[in-house]
């Protein structure tokens, strides 16, 4: 443990994945390095995330984990190797104290690795991550994934500090900007993110389409498809039907820019929906078989819209598919946007937890 009043000179967050998640953590970066303003504080976070937090003017330096170069570990003895001088890499930086935002084996490994003095998680993380650390806190009933982050911090002497701000490259927005003009989409155009990672997230794809139409009458542009350079056959029938087509066409820098320029982005419960908030843009999120209260844009819930009857279901259930999801429906999605377009924008730094 680090001497009594000794402030720490190298911090690390571990927080590697996934997208979203690494988006709605920014705010303990904040807090973080408003509390040692001094210190470097660093992000362990997954190599294609690397974008979503590397200009973000509190950040140190990224310590990139290239998970999918590491995917054989135990498996085979190059990777092993590679994986071995990786975590010792990492140790060698000697960081005084470690967070992990994460709380699964892996991140607890990577905390333990670090070998830092101070190594703080949450008393119950998942997985036995809870044996990497020598700090343990329980930070009570905070529903929400960006609260019980904070929460943590707070046990652990830390003011919590509610910037949600994200911040792109001036590349990057060279990028979007000719994007834009290439496709004529002028400053009205929506971003739609269709797919997700679990099915059970995906509204029928059909209903986007039907829902671009809708958006014309309340006087926005074209809307623009994103999405992962596998999702490319999921979300053809959107291309076909005449929106414009960035799947697979950009990095999540450049992702993060064309959002930054839409008038409206609609999202399943995935990236999009989180990168949208943290750079004050409108969004609409559409929630199947998971809890906006938990893992929904944060203190914006203007253009939430929640299957009914999710309360027990789980959105790994096995043979779920689009059951749940599909119960939303395209009048309540398009009455949730003409909700966000008469409202404003989300906040992106916000005050105490007693001021949402």
């Amino acid at each position: 443990m680090p001497e009594a009043g000794r402030k720490p000179e190298r911090v690390l967050i571990v927080r590697p994945s996934a997208l979203g998640d690494v988006a709605r953590t920014v705010p303990a970066l904040a807090s973080l390095k408003r509390a040692h303003p001094e210190a470097q504080v660093d992000w362990l976070v997954r190599d294609t995330f690397v974008d979503c937090v590397r200009h973000h003017p509190d950040l140190g330096e990224v310590v990139a984990f290239p998970r999918a170069r590491f995917a054989k570990f135990g498996r085979s003895w190059s990777t092993t190797r590679q994986t071995l001088a990786w975590l010792n890499q990492l140790k060698a930086r000697k960081y005084d104290a470690v967070y992990d935002l994460q709380g699964l084996s892996r991140s607890g490994l990577f905390a333990w690795w670090t070998r830092a003095k101070r190594r703080v998680g949450f008393r119950g993380a998942r997985e036995l991550a809870w044996l990497g650390y020598n700090v343990k806190h329980d930070v009570g009933d905070r529903p929400h994934t960006v609260d019980r982050m904070l929460g943590l911090l707070e046990a652990d002497g830390v003011p919590a500090v509610r910037d949600m701000r994200l911040y792109t490259a001036d590349a990057d927005r060279a990028w979007a900007q000719n994007f834009i003009g290439e496709h004529q989409l002028g400053d009205d155009f929506a971003v739609f993110a269709p797919t997700a990672q679990w099915v059970s997230k995906q509204w029928p794809i059909e209903r986007f389409a039907a829902l671009a139409e809708r958006l014309g009458g309340m006087n926005l542009g074209r809307a623009v498809v994103v999405g992962a350079p596998g999702e490319v056959e999921l979300t053809r029938p959107l291309v076909d039907a005449g929106l414009v087509d960035a799947v697979g066409k950009t990095s999540v820098g450049q992702l993060m820019a064309l959002i930054e320029r839409s008038a409206l982005a609609v999202s399943n419960d995935s990236a999009a929906l989180h990168l949208a908030v943290g750079l004050g843009r409108r969004c609409v999120g559409l929630f199947g078989p998971t809890d906006p209260a938990k893992v929904g844009p944060y203190r914006y819930d203007v253009g939430t819209v929640t299957a009914p009857g999710v309360d027990e279901t789980h959105y790994r259930q096995t043979g779920l598919g689009q059951e749940v999801i599909a119960r939303i429906t395209l009048d309540e999605v398009s009455e949730a946007a003409r909700r966000v377009l008469d409202a404003p924008p989300p906040t992106t730094v916000h005050g105490r937890a007693s001021d949402a």
